[in-house]
């Protein structure tokens, strides 16, 4: 895995992550092109602090409402290896892999999903420079389940319609709960 210089989090301000049935988080991302925008930066170390205060191991632009084709990724154990993914494509899937998954924009619940077990990505890192990425396991899923928000597409699409029922009602029931 390429080593990503540790964002800022202490000067990162907190963002609010869109939550499941939000329309937004149906957005596509548009691809980035300026890396040399000081915002970028800022949105970057943002998305970090927010994903580690979440207690999340990825975050999409989408989910905190920026249409920009950038994701972030941590699956260590101790938050040690920080990953800025931008304009990923995914050159190739290897294996089939189900795991349970959450997702911060469905917070408290969980879901099995078939996803590939390696892909080999193309990205772009914070300045801008192409690299190439075999990912396998959690990172792998993680990837996969960022790239999905960055086209719109969540968890819960995966589901079949009984599952995303009972997904729907089990929401319901923590949000009454936090009441």
């Amino acid at each position: 895995m390429m080593s990503t210089p540790t964002p800022h989090v202490a000067q990162a301000s907190l963002l609010n992550i869109l939550q499941f049935p939000d329309v937004r988080l149906k957005n596509k991302a548009e691809w980035i092109t300026d890396f040399k925008d000081p915002e970028l930066g800022h949105l970057v170390d943002n998305m970090f602090a927010t994903m580690y205060e979440s207690q999340g191991v990825g975050l999409a632009a989408i989910q905190v409402n920026e249409a920009k084709h950038l994701m972030v990724v941590d699956v260590s154990s101790n938050q040690s290896q920080p990953l800025c993914i931008i304009n990923c494509e995914i050159l190739a899937k290897h294996g089939i892999s189900e795991q349970e998954e959450g997702c911060l924009s469905f917070p408290g619940v969980y879901a099995k999903v078939k996803r590939a077990q390696t892909v080999d990505i193309r990205y772009c890192d914070i300045a801008g420079k192409e690299q190439l990425l075999t990912a396998t396991g959690l990172l792998a899923v993680c990837i996969q389940h960022e790239l999905d928000h960055l086209l719109g597409i969540t968890f819960y699409d995966h589901l079949s319609s009984v599952k995303q029922y009972m997904l729907r009602k089990k929401l319901d029931k923590i949000r009454r709960k936090s009441l």
